[in-house]
């Protein structure tokens, strides 16, 4: 069944949504996006996401086409014609049209596009048993040259980062900084826990800011965890007691090795079970309500 696609103000059929060759989101990868879930009808930290995306065209001087407001029921209303529960949703808005040359003044108005659909980022037999990393050659772009904070379409660096980690036979690519820190995965932020401490990599080890990252740290607070935002080596990974990941698509997944070192007993372990049930918790009782 054809799904209905939210596109510069008017929901059409996914066959006739279509942008123009000369869009710089497709030329240049100059624009930004979200990810979103939906479940059960309601949309997971829907402002948190907004705000997320608001400021990333800010820091790239895009001007969002709608307002905050706006968006928000076309998010909404984009779930509903597709009669959607449980689902992925993502939006893009991009420089627009313009010519070949980089010169964003030559692009007058963003395209802005919604999708709902579903996805599955990982079966469940991997969260039951556990997904293998390995520190791939990429390394994460210097903050001075793209800072990670922005939710760019040039996702480059997390591709090539994503295909060293599958010809490398692995499940996830771990990237590390300029310094040799630990930085994120290819897609989701990274935790560990150490003698009942919750530890995750700053913003400045040149990390996206996960919305799901956020809610994992308030939940290790609720559960009597230390939580601590410092900077990672792969020492510090390798000897952990467990290990997880975090991101919107992916949810948590328990990490049972990285580079070949077992952490832990190489199964998920019981504070992850913990925070991922805890996080399950959250999901079923909030949320920005789509069927009212």
């Amino acid at each position: 069944m054809s799904l209905v696609i939210y596109l510069n103000g008017e929901f059409v059929k996914e066959e006739e949504a279509k942008i123009s060759v000369f869009d710089h989101g497709l030329l240049y990868g100059d624009g930004v996006f979200e990810g979103l879930r939906s479940y059960n009808g309601k949309i997971f930290k829907l402002d948190e996401h907004l705000v997320r995306l608001y400021n990333s065209a800010k820091a790239i001087l895009l001007e969002i086409p709608l307002k905050f407001e706006e968006l928000k029921n076309v998010i909404v209303e984009t779930v509903k014609r597709n009669n959607l529960k449980d689902s992925y949703i993502r939006v893009v808005v991009t420089r627009g049209v313009g010519d070949l040359g980089l010169d964003p003044r030559k692009c007058p108005k963003p395209t802005i596009f919604v999708i709902a659909s579903s996805i599955q980022l990982y079966p469940e037999t991997l969260y039951e048993r556990g997904v293998d990393v390995v520190t791939v050659p990429t390394r994460r772009i210097l903050h001075e040259s793209l800072n990670p904070a922005i939710k760019s379409l040039n996702y480059l660096n997390n591709i090539l980062a994503k295909i060293e980690a599958t010809n490398a036979g692995a499940t996830e690519g771990l990237i590390l900084n300029q310094f040799g820190y630990v930085s994120e995965c290819t897609g989701e932020n990274i935790f560990i826990i150490k003698e009942n401490i919750l530890k995750t990599p700053p913003v400045s080890a040149g990390i996206l800011e996960g919305v799901t990252r956020k809610v994992v740290m308030d939940i290790g607070k609720n559960i009597g965890l230390e939580v601590k935002e410092e900077n990672l080596t792969r020492y510090d990974i390798y000897t952990s007691d467990e290990c997880f990941l975090t991101g919107t698509a992916a949810e948590i997944v328990p990490v049972v090795s990285v580079d070949k070192r077992i952490i832990g007993d190489g199964r998920p372990g019981k504070i992850t079970k913990k925070i991922r049930k805890e996080f399950q918790i959250i999901i079923e009782l909030e949320g920005f309500s789509i069927y009212e």
